[in-house]
């Protein structure tokens, strides 16, 4: 059975085997049916495929049996992915919707998919990625910029200054859409003639609508993605998760405010610093507070001097090597690598 389709025929079948939901939709329908698989279980039928010599279009049109020769006799396995990959017809016809409404998919076996997330995540990668805008972006890295949804003044217009900063120095700001430092921080960046990578936790369809998105979409200035889907409602575990592609998507990362120990700024700048997916800086100076000084006791950088400084955070060296070098061959699952593993744009 061949599929054709502009997500491509693999797409279509990491998105039939990985979907939760597409548009607002569930993808999974009855209570009988089984439960998409998560990123790790993917990346395990990945390399079942790659040992096989096959692609992901290859899981389509199968019965169990058949699936289970060809994934090397992984009979339970076969029946879960016979029946996901019997969605694949149906999501087909959903995502041609979302085409309509501007909004794209991009799996992990897609050269468009960017390789920062393969690098980092390793097992852990979304396979489908859901955006509107310049998917370009999406290898560009830049500056994350990240803090409290309820943070004060002064670090809201902290937010603002060094996303400016960060414009004028010619790199993308990266931020999560929510409220209070994220929305500062990817106003300030478009202000200043920048360029924005925001990382949703939900109502991707929605914020691709609104007319100041449009605008920076139509001059290549802007890339709304999520893991999740295009209309999924918010959940703090979909934000907790989105935090990772925030960080594993730049070069450098700031934390202007934060608490100590709770919350998603926080879970969110531990997890990157134990990784080590790129360097932490905090703001520090006048605005040092007890949660930014616990990041810098945990191995964070404290950046002084005031916002501008955000311009001239340096790049990931070990990522940039890599990347000199000619990088790692594009592939459907990532290597196992040494990494452990808003609501609203622009605050509308």
């Amino acid at each position: 059975m061949t599929i054709t389709h502009p997500l491509g025929a693999d797409g279509l079948a990491i998105l039939a085997l990985t979907a939760r939901s597409v548009g607002g939709r569930r993808a999974t329908t009855s209570d009988n049916e089984p439960k998409p698989l998560p990123p790790k279980d993917w990346a395990r039928v990945a390399r079942a495929l790659a040992a096989a010599d096959a692609s992901p279009a290859d899981l389509l049109g199968r019965d169990a049996a058949d699936l289970g020769r060809l994934l090397g006799g992984a009979t339970a396995a076969a029946e879960v992915i016979a029946q996901l990959a019997g969605r694949a017809t149906t999501l087909a016809l959903e995502v041609e919707r979302l085409a309509g409404r501007g909004i794209w998919l991009v799996s992990i076996a897609d050269a468009a998919y960017p390789e920062r997330l393969r690098d980092r995540l390793s097992d852990s990668a979304p396979p489908i990625l859901y955006g509107a805008g310049a998917v370009d972006l999406l290898q560009a890295g830049g500056v994350a910029i990240v803090g409290s949804r309820d943070a004060d003044a002064d670090a809201v217009a902290y937010a603002r200054e060094a996303a400016a900063a960060v414009a004028r120095s010619g790199r993308p700001v990266v931020s999560g859409g929510a409220r209070g430092i994220d929305a500062a921080a990817m106003t300030g960046a478009a202000e200043a003639g920048g360029t924005v990578v925001g990382v949703l936790a939900d109502s991707l369809e929605r914020q691709a609508r609104s007319t100041g998105v449009r605008a920076l979409v139509a001059d290549e200035r802007l890339v709304l993605v999520s893991p999740y889907g295009a209309d999924v409602p918010f959940s703090v575990g979909a934000a907790m998760g989105r935090n990772r592609l925030i960080y594993c998507l730049a070069d450098a990362a700031l934390v202007v405010s934060t608490s100590e120990g709770a919350g998603g700024t926080w879970a969110g700048a531990t997890e990157a610093l134990t990784a080590g997916w790129v360097p932490v800086h905090v703001r520090a100076g006048d605005g040092l507070s007890a949660g930014n000084a616990a990041l810098i006791a945990r191995g964070a950088i404290a950046l002084e001097g005031g916002p501008s400084g955000a311009g001239e955070l340096p790049e990931h060296a070990a990522y940039r090597e890599s990347v000199d070098g000619g990088g790692a061959e594009r592939t459907m699952v990532a290597e196992p690598s040494k990494v452990a593993e808003q609501q609203t744009l622009f605050g509308e």
